[in-house]
């Protein structure tokens, strides 16, 4: 354990620097993608998110096929209608927010103040979930339809291999097609811009090596967590201390190289897993200096004031609820087929397309 305490806070704040910084100069955000495409048409970062997903779906396999590393749908819960509706909620924070849970933290490095304000209502949203968790993990459990199973090839009863190599033999035909047509990139406008399709292949082989030394994919709700109990602790400990959700332990990595498996959880308790969000912030705060992009901006009109603190907080409960984030669920689960996440992006499009319109008609409303 004391070695699991030294190199993953070093593993994950530099996947952090490298990630933050990728996403910074490829202007790389889920939330992003999912507004572009409702309201503008706009495809390009939605074809570089599946070629993302892709390449993590084909490392991920190589990596189980040679026994690099085993399948981490372990780490996954059973398939729930809770996803779906964790999902849902989870596309309207991000949208209203302008950026999901890690694009937050990349654009907070770069100097906003709006993003800086969506990170606030996620320390508050995590910590607002605290207080429903048991009648939430009640209703989830009711929703639950397969105990047994993880993945969908498990659920339908089809091999691993030939499931995937099905995916990725679809997706490589598109992706052929996006390339020969010169879809998977923008006309250059800034210098030091990276093309959406160089930071998915980047952003894959940092997600998989991040697995493979790690034992667990890239996620940082469970910090933001973590963060808001610390704060909540300091002003009503015994309040946290009697809340059930900061009581709970799960798995949250694999061992490797002969160490053991790590627990954590949301509680006001370290546990290596954390340094993750300082490095994407750090990361694409020194990619916005290089380029001499920070220019921190504080004035911002009302109506984009709540809507990003007010999505930052459905993100924050959602996150909990669903449960995970996008980051989890789009680059850990779906790469795998865990059901669950599959559920989870199930909600996410129709809770982005209502963010979008409640975007739209209420926060640009001149």
């Amino acid at each position: 354990m004391t070695h699991a305490l030294v190199v993953i806070p070093i593993i994950s704040l530099i996947s952090g620097l490298a990630a933050g910084a990728i996403m910074h100069r490829s202007d790389f955000c889920i939330a992003g993608i999912f507004r572009d495409l409702f309201l503008g048409r706009q495809r390009v970062m939605l074809r570089a998110l599946i070629l993302l997903i892709a390449a993590m779906m084909l490392l991920t396999e190589m990596g189980r096929v040679l026994g690099l590393f085993s399948s981490p749908a372990i780490l996954f819960g059973p398939p729930s209608l809770a996803n779906v509706l964790g999902g849902a909620f989870f596309g309207v924070g991000m949208v209203l927010a302008g950026g999901c849970v890690v694009g937050t933290l990349y654009k907070m490095g770069a100097g906003s103040f709006a993003s800086f304000l969506t990170f606030l209502g996620l320390l508050a949203g995590s910590v607002f979930y605290a207080e429903i968790h048991p009648g939430w993990r009640r209703l989830a459990d009711r929703l639950t339809f397969h105990t047994q199973t993880m993945t969908l090839p498990e659920l339908m009863g089809l091999p691993v291999f030939a499931t995937t190599a099905m995916v990725l033999a679809l997706s490589a035909f598109w992706i052929a097609r996006w390339t020969q047509k010169g879809q998977l990139q923008r006309p250059a406008v800034v210098a030091g811009y990276l093309q959406p399709w160089k930071a998915s292949l980047l952003l894959a082989l940092i997600g998989v090596s991040f697995y493979g030394f790690i034992g667990t994919p890239m996620g940082v709700t469970t910090a933001y967590a973590k963060a808001g109990a610390y704060i909540e602790n300091f002003f009503v400990p015994a309040h946290v201390a009697s809340l059930a959700y900061f009581k709970v332990q799960s798995l949250m990595a694999l061992g490797r190289f002969g160490g053991s498996d790590l627990y954590g959880g949301g509680g006001p308790v370290f546990d290596a897993i954390t340094s993750m969000i300082i490095g994407i912030v750090l990361g694409s705060c020194i990619s916005a200096l290089s380029l001499r992009e920070f220019s921190p901006t504080f004035r911002l009109p009302w109506r984009q004031v709540i809507s990003v603190i007010l999505g930052g907080f459905i993100m924050g409960v959602a996150a909990r609820m669903a449960p995970a984030c996008n980051v989890w669920h789009l680059l850990g689960g779906v790469p795998i087929l865990v059901t669950q996440s599959l559920l989870f992006v199930l909600g996410l499009f129709p809770g982005a397309w209502l963010g979008s319109r409640l975007l739209v008609h209420w926060v640009l409303k001149a």
